[in-house]
């Protein structure tokens, strides 16, 4: 079984609260089939698509970093980005925490995508532009779009993981799942 959710914001991606922090929101509130585990994680701050498996097998074809799998996101930025700031990006040359980075696809938005409010809102300034940006990542480390987008001035305010693979998350409810067809399931595994 291969499941997409939609995961919002103040989520953990895990069944269990950390120890000590009471109130803390877990996957455990949202019904999954049993068996099931999350492919990958999402921030606690971020949004959107996580994929669920009872395959073990699945689990190495999407993470490996060996295979290079797409991960599409949006990424809310602050600032209004450089040419300079999105090839810094795009290059390969990025070293965060003594990784190198591969090169990814980054694009500035000319309009704001039509995703659903964040609860809480993501605190705006007057005085200070932001711009919305399109990545495309073949890795997956530990909060790596986030500190790319830091390493290229412009730090990350709001995020969301809108596809795996061929496979977009559509328009699936914030906090709703779905077992995914045949063909969706393929559409994840795409290069």
């Amino acid at each position: 079984m291969l499941i997409a959710f939609n995961k919002p914001y103040g989520v953990l991606s895990q069944f269990n609260a950390n120890p000590g922090e009471e109130g803390q929101r877990t996957l455990q509130e949202f019904d999954f089939p049993p068996g099931v585990l999350p492919l990958g994680r999402l921030d606690m701050d971020s949004e959107g698509l996580l994929l669920f498996t009872d395959e073990k097998a699945l689990e190495d074809r999407l993470l490996n970093p060996k295979h290079k799998h797409r991960r599409r996101y949006l990424a809310l930025v602050e600032g209004e980005p450089t040419p300079q700031a999105l090839e810094l990006l795009r290059s390969g040359t990025l070293v965060i925490k003594g990784h190198r980075c591969l090169p990814c696809r980054a694009k500035a938005l000319k309009e704001a995508p039509g995703l659903p409010d964040r609860d809480p809102p993501v605190r705006l300034r007057k005085s200070i532009q932001d711009t919305w940006l399109r990545l495309e990542l073949r890795e997956g480390k530990n909060r790596q779009v986030r500190r790319m987008t830091a390493a290229a001035g412009h730090p990350c305010l709001r995020l969301w993981r809108e596809g795996v693979g061929a496979f977009p998350l559509g328009d699936l409810a914030v906090g709703a799942w779905r077992e995914l067809s045949k063909e969706e399931r393929q559409a994840v595994f795409a290069r």
